[in-house]
C-alpha cells in the first residue's frame, strides 16, 4: 500500500521559510517522479515542483521559481520543498504527489498517488 505523508506546514509571515516533508511508503521516491501541488480554497490546483526519478531534472511552476527547491533524501525515502521568501499568495494546502509511469511532471492528473496535504499560511 502506497502512503505519502506530508509534514512541515504552518504559519509564517512574508518573507519567511517552511520547509516541508514528504515521507513515502511503499514505493521508492528514487523510481518515481514526485511532485508538489498547492490548492486555495476556491482556486485550481497549481503545480508547485517536482523532481524526476533519478534526481537529475527538476521543474518548477512559474510563481515559484528561484524561491522554492524540491530536493528528495533516497536514504530516508522522503521528498522536501524548501520555501522561501514566501508570499501571502503561497497560503495554499500542499499535497506531495507520486507518478510511477515517467508522465509529465507539472500534469496533476498524471500522478498516481497522492497525500492528505499539510497546510502553509503566509500572513502579510
Amino acid at each position: 500500500q502506497v502512503q505519502l505523508v506530508e509534514s512541515g506546514g504552518g504559519l509564517v509571515q512574508a518573507g519567511g521559510s517552511l520547509r516541508l516533508s514528504c515521507s513515502a511508503s511503499g514505493l521508492f521516491v528514487s523510481s518515481a517522479t514526485m511532485g508538489w501541488f498547492r490548492q486555495a480554497p476556491g482556486k485550481e490546483r497549481e503545480f508547485v515542483a517536482a523532481i524526476s526519478w533519478s534526481g537529475r531534472n527538476t521543474y518548477y511552476g512559474d510563481s515559484v521559481k528561484g524561491r522554492f527547491t524540491i530536493s528528495r533524501d533516497n536514504s530516508k525515502n522522503t521528498v522536501n520543498l524548501q520555501m522561501n521568501s514566501l508570499k501571502p499568495e503561497d497560503t495554499a494546502v500542499y499535497y506531495c504527489a507520486a507518478d510511477l509511469y515517467g508522465s509529465t511532471a507539472f500534469v496533476g492528473d498524471e500522478y498516481d498517488y497522492w497525500g492528505q496535504g499539510t497546510q502553509a499560511t503566509v500572513s502579510s
